[in-house]
This record gives C-alpha cells, sequence and structure tokens, in this order.
C-alpha cells in the first residue's frame, strides 16, 4: 500500500526558508514521479515541483529559483526546499506521486492532473 507523508510545514516571516519532506511508502519498483503541489484557499491546486526515480527534476517558472526539490532515494525521502518565502507562498502544501509513467513534469501535480497518489499535506503560512 503506496503511503506518504508530510512534515516540515509551520509559519515563518517573510524572507525566511522551510524543507518539507514527503516520506514515501510501499512505492512498487520501476519508474516514479514525486511532485509538491500547494493550494490556497479560494485558490486552484498549483503544481510546484516533480522529480523522478532517475533524480530528473521539473519546475514551475513561477517559482523564480526560490524552491528546489531532491530525493533521498536510500530513505525514500523527497525534500523540498523553500527559500526567500513570501505572504503568497502561504497554502496548505502537499506531496503526490506516480508509478510508471515515461515522463514527470510538475504540471503533473497541478489542477488539471490526477496524481494517483496524494500526502495528507503540511501548512506553511508566511507573515509579512
Amino acid at each position: 500500500q503506496v503511503r506518504l507523508v508530510e512534515s516540515g510545514g509551520g509559519s515563518v516571516q517573510t524572507g525566511g526558508s522551510l524543507r518539507l519532506s514527503c516520506v514515501v511508502s510501499g512505492a512498487p519498483p520501476g519508474r516514479s514521479c514525486v511532485g509538491w503541489f500547494r493550494q490556497a484557499p479560494g485558490k486552484e491546486r498549483e503544481g510546484l515541483a516533480a522529480i523522478d526515480n532517475n533524480g530528473r527534476t521539473s519546475y514551475a517558472d513561477s517559482l523564480e529559483g526560490r524552491f528546489t526539490i531532491s530525493e533521498d532515494n536510500a530513505d525514500n525521502i523527497v525534500y523540498l526546499q523553500m527559500n526567500s518565502l513570501m505572504p503568497d507562498d502561504t497554502a496548505m502544501y502537499g506531496c503526490a506521486a506516480n508509478f510508471g509513467t515515461l515522463l514527470c513534469f510538475y504540471s503533473d501535480f497541478g489542477q488539471q492532473s490526477e496524481p494517483a497518489y496524494f500526502g495528507q499535506g503540511t501548512q506553511v503560512t508566511v507573515s509579512a
């Protein structure tokens, strides 16, 4: 049974940093694509970044290089390092995964897509 568990959210001031973690368990062998997304109240789910099992990454242009996705394959953890946080980054952040897919893009985790597996989310609040 596939399970994704996020942690690392919290409250920071503008300009601060947070590192989110997504522990993936029960993943089948082979291709994988794990991504991070966020959703603020009243807004659509926004795909942010994705990484495949070979370490290839994909980012939303809107992040302007502030966020970095990485993975620890030994411990099956996918991280999202977030720097230079701004109040507009306030949202519920979540990770999700697809398995067996050939391609892996951040857009696979946005509103127009439906990943196969979701975590429960972690809240990020950035104050001015």
